[in-house]
């Protein structure tokens, strides 16, 4: 499968570029009615750089994607005081926002590396809040396993020609993957890194993946997702050492592990 991947033309999703166009109109969620369960997909502000999509996993815990952690001017950090999660974002108010408090980054991400899908595999980011969100109207989301191939997923995300709401890409499908990298068929834009993939289960939807780039294969616009259990289960025990109240992070790695 890696060999199936490596045809892939990998192009990181920034905020600054043109974006591509959908073959399936997305469903705006411009309403408190419309957004709903979604509430938890927020807009993370990197102030001074430009924005990626994320999504809370713990009252305190909002996941997104590495390489949104970097100015891609310089290559740089961006300071963890610029980074702010607006959770359910939409026309210019957030639900709930909150600065961060810390950033981890996957030990193995590089953002200067030349080999992208290497990049692909290892870009997770966890934005630790000031304070936790704990709102009856944002719930952080639960885990699915890792879909498969010709499974139906769902995308919900913030772009540059959509800022001010998130959108929901209802029709994506698994195309393929190998033990790190999905390939699936969403048409994303510019904007949507870190972006939450869902699938649903008795009507429930959980994160199977992220959106980390999109790429050009068989000459035709697909998307990125990163494979999440093993290296964000390792990023939540990182993160969980040496502090007291960890059960909910414990929680979450268990469930990965299944």
């Amino acid at each position: 499968m890696r060999k199936f991947l490596l045809l892939l033309l990998v192009l990181w999703i920034t905020s600054e570029k043109a974006p591509a166009q959908d073959l399936i109109q997305p469903v705006r969620l411009a309403t408190a009615d419309t957004a709903g369960v979604w509430n938890a997909v927020g807009r993370v502000n990197l102030i001074g750089t430009g924005f990626c999509t994320g999504a809370l996993i713990a009252p305190n815990l909002v996941l997104t994607a590495a390489h949104c952690m970097y100015d891609k001017r310089t290559g740089q950090r961006v300071k963890t005081e610029n980074v702010e999660f607006l959770a359910g974002w939409r026309d210019g108010r957030a639900v709930a926002d909150r600065f961060a408090r810390k950033v981890i980054i996957h030990r193995a991400y590089k953002y200067n590396s030349r080999r992208r899908l290497d990049r692909v595999a290892s870009d997770i980011a966890l934005i630790e809040l000031e304070h936790p969100i704990r709102n009856v109207r944002i719930l952080p989301f639960g885990w699915a396993g890792r879909p498969k191939v010709g499974q139906t997923v769902r995308v919900v995300s913030y772009s540059k020609d959509q800022p001010q709401e998130p959108a929901l890409h209802n029709i994506c499908r698994v195309l393929g993957r190998d033990p790190s990298v999905l390939v699936l068929s969403c048409h994303v834009t510019f904007g949507a890194s870190g972006s939450p993939i869902f699938i649903t289960e008795n009507g429930v939807p959980r994160i199977a993946s992220i959106i980390s780039a999109k790429a050009e294969w068989q000459n035709r616009d697909v998307a990125l997702g990163v494979t999440l259990s093993r290296p964000l289960e390792e990023m939540l025990s990182s993160l969980a050492s040496g502090k007291s109240a960890i059960r909910r992070i414990q929680s979450l790695s268990s469930r990965l592990r299944k």
